[in-house]
């Protein structure tokens, strides 16, 4: 059943209510497009470098502004609306980096809570630690929809193979990569990354992403992407400001994708060992 997608592009502020509004906007501009699925990027709700002004702001997911508006939207619209991700306040003090797929009648079908945390030391400066705020998730989830199996992912979670494969394996003909890449680690691996996920899963992969400098003076890479399961861009954006991308799904291309390449049903258990370097004295073969 062949579908439409669509990527929407922003560059979300600190203020979740207006970061509403644009996502508003957005969504209804790919809906007029004939998007059906349409997806946002990691981090819809805010980007917010102060952690405790973030905190100050965010609500549980019941009282959360980009949840409610996601929920309108979709009954609204009548699509399948996904929040690639939003903070969500959690009864511990974290907070979860969440993502939602609501139905066209306004219903949760789905939640994920990004499984990899961002913790890292960038040669340009940025230091990144996500687990100091957030509390990683523990499940992944293949969601059987009318149009397609689709697979849920988070941004740094593209960096785990396994993660996909596995997804895949349990019959994933779409993986969702929401994010936030930052500008740094974009340029250098952004499109590969996406591209390779595809490839080596014969899958569709949607990615929104963040673009632009934003209010918190952070600079996220953005070029959102649909990628075919034979590593083809089908539809890409620039790499500052909102944008809208769309493309046509053919979950058949999935099967076909696999027909030539099987390499999930060549996929063999194996042993390593590791083997310690020979001892002095002896001469190479």
């Amino acid at each position: 059943m062949v579908f439409k997608a669509a990527a929407v592009q922003m560059c979300s502020g600190v203020d979740p209510a207006r970061n509403a509004m644009s996502m508003a906007r957005l969504v209804r501009e790919a809906a007029a497009q004939g998007a059906t699925y349409i997806q946002t990027p990691e981090m819809t709700g805010m980007l917010q470098r102060d952690r405790a002004a973030a905190k100050a702001v965010l609500r549980g997911e019941a009282d959360d502004i980009i949840v409610r508006t996601a929920s309108e939207l979709a009954a609204e619209l009548g699509i399948h609306m996904h929040v690639g991700s939003t903070a969500i306040a959690l009864d511990d003090g974290k907070m979860a980096n969440r993502g939602f797929l609501f139905g066209p009648d306004g219903k949760v079908l789905n939640r994920y809570d990004k499984i990899h945390m961002f913790d890292v030391d960038l040669d340009n400066g940025e230091s990144w630690r996500e687990s100091a705020a957030y509390r990683p998730g523990s499940e992944a989830r293949v969601v059987s929809l009318p149009f397609a199996e689709m697979g849920f992912t988070i941004c740094y979670d593209v960096r785990f193979p396994a993660l996909f494969r596995a997804q895949a394996v349990a019959g994933a003909e779409v993986i969702t990569v929401p994010a936030a890449f930052t500008k740094q680690t974009g340029e250098a691996h952004w499109e590969i990354l996406l591209r390779a996920r595809a490839i080596e899963n014969g899958v569709f992969v949607i990615a929104a992403a963040q673009a632009g400098v934003h209010e918190d003076g952070r600079e996220t890479f953005g070029h959102s992407m649909i990628i075919d399961p034979w590593g083809r861009v089908l539809a890409s954006a620039g790499g500052t400001g909102e944008a809208v991308i769309v493309a046509d799904i053919d979950p058949a291309a999935v099967k076909a994708a696999h027909d030539k390449i099987p390499n999930l049903k060549n996929g063999r258990e194996f042993s390593i060992e590791k083997i310690p370097a020979a001892m002095s004295g002896g001469a190479a073969a």
